[in-house]
């Protein structure tokens, strides 16, 4: 079992930047494959990134592709997410997810077993 805990949310100006980052414990972090997820209000839970487990590919929802970059620290039992260019739209509350073994390109939230508890993103006009 695996347990997230999120930081680095907030408040940023349109075309800003933010850099959230998630905490995961035990000690295999290395076998579980790692994403985020964000849900604005009134929306439903939507995909962001993920990163594998085995070989480190990363993927991207289409609206962020470009903007935000995955990435992990085996060693730190750590995965970040920037967020450059941010936008109005990426308002929402951000939340790790982890699925040990997970397969690539996993984008239902019903694909991941363990979730954080989510970090507020607030992008300002």
């Amino acid at each position: 079992q695996v347990q997230l805990v999120e930081s680095g949310g907030g408040l940023v100006q349109a075309g800003g930047s933010l850099r959230l980052s998630c905490a995961a414990s035990g000690r295999t972090f290395s076998s579980y494959s790692m994403g985020w997820f964000r849900q604005a209000p009134g929306k439903e839970r939507e995909f962001v990134a993920q990163i594998r487990w085995s070989g480190g590919r990363t993927y991207y929802a289409d609206s962020v592709k470009g903007r935000f970059t995955i990435s992990r620290d085996n060693a730190m039992n750590t995965v970040s997410l920037q967020m450059n260019s941010l936008k109005t739209e990426d308002t929402a509350v951000y939340f790790c997810v982890a699925q040990l073994f997970g397969a690539s390109d996993q984008r239902r939230p019903d694909e991941y077993a363990y979730w954080g508890q989510g970090t507020q993103v607030t992008v300002a006009s």
